[in-house]
């Protein structure tokens, strides 16, 4: 795999920008260890696309890097020690001569680092030392997956520095969850890791979770007379975390009515003949639901072929179908269990209102708290940025891009 230019991962109005943060990277990084950094690696965000709430029972996701990155400047040592500073945060120093799993580094970026040299290594890959100074413009809570974009970006440094690129980017994505399950331990599953390292669209199929069915989805979004845009509602994740449980768990509740595990295993026609009785045993909300994922899972690939036949109608009229599904049937817009915290609910009215019937909307993302996305003609991407930000403040309203390339060495 070669090296990247500026113009091959960012959009052209960005490239003066980029450049000029690569090189503030690069005196940071002077500053920090008192020499220059010899390269530089980057590794995208991710934005979901299509598939909401359908991996945990093995089904199908549209997913795409995205313009907002964590970049490095680094240089190699001839040891085992891995040296990174953040921006924001302490550096850390691993030994990874040590590849044990450390209970105290659970959930910090330290065991990231140790845990992605030791997933290289596990793979028969090489792995050494190097010093490195990290700036990321990944908003965090956004549903753009900075940990992954972290993760991607050291398995992508130890791809350049010691193996010539040779560990494909879907190696690189499955070392990343391995990093973050083992090591980490959180159990997180692969799109996140997969849409960072392999960028641009991709759609991914669960049903052997072992060894997932990734395809690349070859569409020029950059001309495609749209916008992307996250909008921040500044709604706070905190004690949501049963509202989110219970999605898998009443999916799962209709799978085990057939005796089943998960939802991919059984049919909508099955659970349509059946409808009445399931109702009884696991809820309405949960049969509901069900439908979402039978319905959400089947658009995925629609999507991708309207892409891919150049129809951004069809594409624009699935988003707008897929989040018309979360809304009415998945049921994560808002909490259950706060029915005075609408922020998403307020933030879809105002997108849709301010499309005026073009473009396209969804929750981005877990839901019930935090982004929406948003498909807006450039044409009206100003005014539309304006309405939102009228309600949710100034730079609530992120418009990004499809990047083309997933984690890569960057030449400036």
């Amino acid at each position: 795999m070669k090296s990247y230019t500026l113009e091959d991962i960012y959009t052209a109005d960005k490239i003066p920008m980029q450049r000029e943060r690569y090189l503030k990277a690069a005196e940071e990084f002077e500053n920090l260890f008192g020499e220059k950094p010899t390269r530089f690696f980057s590794a995208p965000g991710r934005t979901e696309i299509g598939g909401n709430h359908t991996d945990h029972n093995l089904g199908r996701v549209f997913a795409a890097g995205v313009s907002l990155d964590v970049i490095a400047a680094v240089r190699e040592t001839d040891d085992h020690v891995i040296t990174v500073k953040s921006e924001g945060f302490p550096q850390d120093v691993i030994d990874i001569s040590d590849t044990e799993v450390k209970e105290n580094d659970k959930n910090t970026s330290a065991s990231l680092i140790r845990g992605m040299a030791a997933g290289f290594i596990k793979n028969g890959h090489k792995a050494g030392g190097f010093k490195a100074y990290t700036t990321s413009n990944v908003l965090k809570g956004s549903g753009l997956s900075s940990s992954a974009a972290f993760e991607v970006l050291i398995g992508t440094i130890l791809n350049g520095l010691y193996n010539d690129h040779a560990v494909s980017a879907v190696e690189v994505a499955q070392l990343s969850q391995y990093a973050e399950n083992v090591y980490f331990g959180k159990p997180s599953g692969l799109m996140d890791q997969m849409a960072s390292s392999v960028g641009s669209f991709i759609t991914i199929d669960f049903k052997d979770v072992k060894e997932p069915v990734i395809n690349k989805v070859d569409y020029d979004f950059a001309g495609s007379g749209y916008a992307l845009c996250i909008v921040d509602t500044k709604g706070d994740h905190a004690d949501l975390t049963p509202e989110y449980a219970a999605i898998p768990q009443e999916m799962k509740s209709v799978a085990e009515f057939f005796g089943k595990s998960v939802l991919r295993e059984i049919t909508k026609e099955q659970l349509l003949d059946n409808i009445k009785a399931v109702r009884e045993k696991c809820s309405d909300r949960a049969v509901l639901r069900a439908l979402h994922f039978f319905d959400d899972n089947d658009r995925v690939p629609a999507q991708a072929k309207a892409l891919e036949e150049g129809d951004i109608d069809s594409f624009l009229r699935l988003i707008n179908e897929s989040g018309d599904s979360s809304y009415k049937y998945l049921q994560n817009i808002f909490a259950s269990s706060a029915p005075n915290s609408q922020g998403l609910s307020l933030a879809l009215y105002i997108a849709k209102s301010a499309l005026g019937g073009r473009g396209a909307c969804r929750v981005h993302g877990g839901g019930f708290a935090g982004t929406i996305q948003a498909f807006v003609p450039n044409d009206i991407l100003d005014e539309f940025r304006k309405k939102i930000e009228a309600v949710f403040g100034e730079s609530s309203c992120y418009v990004l891009s499809i990047r083309p390339v997933g984690g890569a060495e960057v030449s400036l």
